[in-house]
């Protein structure tokens, strides 16, 4: 994919931030040690990790130079670095990994989630969150407008999430492991740049597939896409959207 775009991302950056202050209010006492964001984005969750824990280093992963260059700007992180998810290593274990809407674009969770739970002490915590909405007509129709407009599909797959039995099978065998859902009723704001709903998902889970569109085909795409949710999500009087969303949430305190 091209880099993000840290101003697309955070147009909603309230309602993107709420599930991120949900898992941080489940966290129990943490061990000594750094806490990791990991898919830091452009920072949006900093300020709510370092009120929680501002006597730790908190430091920043992300693949994104464009994203990395907004959360610079907060100032709130000790490091920054670029680096892909799946060869991420720390050389101190860290008491907290903690990961908002960022492993879903990672593949081989039988195997990434166990590495990073080894990268903790005992009584560190892996806490993670992720859409679980890829079942939703908010995502599948970006992958009906694009083999309609297309006739393909991004070469990549855009989503990697397990089931909730997968994840509790993988890693409660290695500490307290608690795992939950949760649907969200967001209210996105009216907006003259298009239906809302597309505008929240064309930085994120929509991102691959125009990518992969060329310029001159992208407008159709959109056009295709905002009237296969139209129904789905139908627009309030004054413009505005109720988006369900739903997330899935884990933390696993190691043993």
């Amino acid at each position: 994919m091209t880099d993000w775009n840290p101003q697309s991302y955070d147009r909603f950056a309230r309602v993107r931030l709420q599930p991120a202050m949900d898992l941080l209010a489940r966290l129990p006492e943490l061990p000594e040690g750094d806490i990791i964001d990991l898919g830091c984005g452009s920072g949006g969750v900093a300020g709510a990790l370092h009120q929680r824990w501002s006597e730790r280093r908190l430091i920043g992963i992300d693949s994104s130079p464009a994203m990395l260059e907004t959360a610079r700007q907060t100032g709130i992180y000790a490091d920054l670095f670029e680096a892909d998810i799946q060869e991420w290593t720390q050389q101190t274990l860290p008491a907290l990994i903690f990961s908002n809407a960022a492993l879903q674009w990672v593949g081989k969770h039988e195997t990434l989630m166990p590495a990073l739970a080894r990268q903790l002490p005992t009584g560190g915590v892996l806490a993670v969150q992720m859409p679980y909405q890829h079942t939703a007509p908010s995502h599948t129709e970006w992958v009906v407008a694009s083999e309609r407009v297309l006739g393909t599909s991004p070469p990549s797959k855009p989503l990697n999430v397990l089931s909730p039995e997968a994840y509790f099978e993988l890693l409660s065998p290695l500490g307290q492991f608690d795992i939950w859902q949760v649907e969200y009723t967001q209210h996105l704001e009216a907006s003259g740049d298009g239906h809302p709903v597309r505008l929240f998902t064309e930085s994120t889970f929509g991102k691959p597939y125009l990518d992969h569109a060329e310029t001159g085909k992208k407008a159709q795409l959109i056009d295709a896409y905002e009237a296969g949710i139209a129904e789905t999500y139908p627009l309030r009087a004054d413009g505005s959207v109720l988006f369900p969303f739903r997330r899935l949430f884990f933390t696993l305190r190691v043993a």
